[in-house]
């Protein structure tokens, strides 16, 4: 989903300041310490949303309100962006003015998982009825950082290869399919590269945010590499795998020069929509502006290594905070049980263009069909699921971890230094990071 900011984290290089602060605050608050679930209660729900999808989670919360006259529900953003979410929540923390459901990027869980202020719902999603099972483990692994699960997935995302079909007629290219090879996508880069039409064969967002890390992280995967040493305590990207990825990288952005750089991670997917970028590695969040571009584009899986085409997820959560009030608790658990029900989810996440959260679940509703109508190549990206091996860490140093090595990758790919010497580098800032 493309919330109320720019895509996922870029706000991550700030947000690595901010650990020292939610680390230092601890849990506070008193109310109901016996549930009364015919008690009123109220209950503030920041959406980190805007536009239509905070009209449809306001209607929503309506609802279920006239189900529960008892709950009242405060709903709102939360902050003028989403990316201004974890910075009012660390300030809310001190002054204990926090919210009992906040939207939460993936990349932050570690840092809300230090601060002491999270609701541990671990036993209560492992009740069958529940159907936890059903997302997919991108997501139940990003609600539960160190075992212990805050929340809920909010959004489930991957990253496929999408491309436009007009430019790769026009090159009298064949399209990509889900068995391509990195040398595949390399030669089909350099063929559809044009510099006299100021056409690229695909672009890469270099402003070093976390639009500039995911995006790495498949390559690292597929050339057999990891982030984090086995224990979390260590980077482990700066590996001869991760060398040989960012190496690849390079030589299409420094050599071919077939790889349209973008440093403000603004324009390179317009650029796409308007037919000047032949590839890009995207998500579901780019096909409503496809529809509205009239791009005739395709989709397919990521390319691989040796039949590998391991992608990478970035689920947001609903992130439940515990204000010792158990009446408040349980209420808050309880809307973002039925927001996040197959059915509910159907309204909204497909509603909005969104893929299924609960993939299995949500394929036979109508719903599900007319998402297909809509945004052709919906069904490669859940198929897609199929190839998310790993979650990304929930270390509460990955947003300075993240940092270090978006400024690696940013600078390498614009032809400043080795890719060895720039890993090196920044796996020594990420490790400091994780240790904090």
């Amino acid at each position: 989903m493309k919330p109320n900011s720019k895509r996922l984290l870029a706000v991550i290089a700030a947000a690595a300041a901010i650990p020292m602060v939610l680390s230092s605050c601890t849990g506070g608050g008193g109310g109901a310490t016996k549930l009364d679930t015919k008690a009123d209660v109220t209950i503030t729900w920041w959406t980190g949303q805007a536009d239509e999808p905070e009209a449809l989670l306001e209607k929503m919360a309506g609802e279920f309100h006239a189900d529960h006259p008892n709950v009242t529900i405060k709903v709102s953003p939360g902050a003028p962006t989403t990316d201004d979410l974890l910075q009012k929540l660390s300030a809310g923390f001190v002054s204990g003015d926090y919210p009992d459901i906040s939207y939460s990027y993936g990349s932050w869980v570690g840092e809300l998982a230090s601060s002491g202020r999270m609701l541990d719902i671990t036993k209560k999603v492992a009740d069958p009825s529940l159907k936890w099972d059903e997302f997919p483990e991108s997501g139940r692994e990003t609600a539960t950082p160190d075992g212990t699960v805050i929340g809920f997935p909010a959004v489930i995302d991957n990253l496929t290869l999408l491309y436009n079909k007009t430019l790769f007629d026009k090159a009298g290219l064949s399209y990509p399919t889900n068995d391509w090879t990195w040398d595949d996508f390399r030669a089909a880069a350099k063929a559809l590269t044009d510099e006299s039409t100021q056409t690229f064969g695909t672009a890469y967002p270099v402003d070093g945010g976390e639009d500039t890390v995911w995006r790495f992280w498949p390559r690292l995967w597929q050339n057999g590499g990891q982030i984090l040493s086995d224990d979390g305590t260590k980077s482990a990207f700066a590996s001869d795998a991760g060398v040989k990825a960012l190496d690849f990288m390079r030589a299409m952005a420094v050599d071919d020069k077939s790889v349209y750089l973008d440093q403000t991670d603004q324009k390179f997917e317009p650029l796409f929509v308007s037919g000047q970028i032949g590839m890009i590695i995207d998500g579901p969040w780019l096909l409503y502006d496809l529809g509205e571009g009239g791009t005739d584009y395709g989709v397919s899986f990521l390319p691989g290594t040796n039949g590998d085409h391991t992608t990478v997820s970035g689920p947001d959560i609903w992130a439940l905070f515990d204000h010792q009030d158990a009446n408040r608790a349980y209420w808050s658990f309880e809307l973002i049980k039925w927001l996040t029900d197959a059915k509910q989810d159907a309204r909204y996440s497909m509603g909005l263009g969104n893929l299924p959260m609960r993939p299995d679940a949500e394929k036979s509703l109508p719903e599900y069909q007319t998402l297909l109508s809509q945004f052709p190549g919906v069904d490669v990206m859940v198929e897609n699921f199929a190839n998310v091996k790993y979650a990304r860490p929930t270390a509460a140093g990955y947003t300075g971890l993240s940092a270090a090595i978006g400024k690696a990758i940013s600078e390498v790919l614009q032809g400043k230094g080795t890719s060895a010497d720039a890993l090196k580098a920044a796996a020594k800032e990420a490790d400091d990071a994780l240790n904090q």
